[in-house]
């Protein structure tokens, strides 16, 4: 497998990203273009195999999308450890990311690489679904309704 960085713009990790349904994110009450984001792909045998889309914002870089074209393969986890040395580049004290509570493989995934749950949004889901985004479906994985945001975050000095 290969990594690179790229801007998420760039047409295979565009078309990979609205594939996912990860062009534009609702998050914290706002609707983020990931495609204006830099990106690290990895690709195995030419194809994207994931994209991270991430922010350096001061002292933060938040990790905007992961996602990947087969779960458990690894993937995942080299990308938010180049994210990682990303921030440590830029002399980020802190990596953190937000998902949504339907989202329990992301919970198992995260914890699992270090990151600490923050702070949760209650009914913040349901409001980006009135506000922002009102495509959200009101129900996710596991036929879990999706209504709050989970914020996560590892600190990286």
């Amino acid at each position: 497998m290969e990594l690179r960085r790229t801007p998420a713009g760039e047409p295979e990790v565009r078309d990979f990203l609205e594939r996912q349904g990860a062009a534009r994110v609702a998050r914290r009450g706002e609707l983020v273009d990931a495609l204006t984001r830099p990106a690290v792909v990895a690709t195995e045998g030419g194809a994207v195999a994931g994209v991270l889309t991430y922010d350096v914002v001061a002292d933060q870089c938040e990790i905007l999308t992961l996602h990947v074209a087969r779960q458990w393969s690894g993937v995942g986890t080299q990308l938010v450890a180049e994210a990682a040395r990303i921030a440590a580049e830029a002399g980020c004290s802190r990596l953190w990311l937000v998902t949504t509570n339907d989202n329990v493989d992301a919970l198992r995934f995260y914890q699992r690489r270090g990151f600490r749950l923050a702070s949760v949004r209650c009914g913040a889901v349901d409001e980006a679904r009135r506000t922002v985004k009102p495509h959200i479906p009101v129900t996710g994985n596991y036929g879990i309704p999706i209504r709050d945001e989970l914020e996560f975050a590892q600190d990286l000095r």
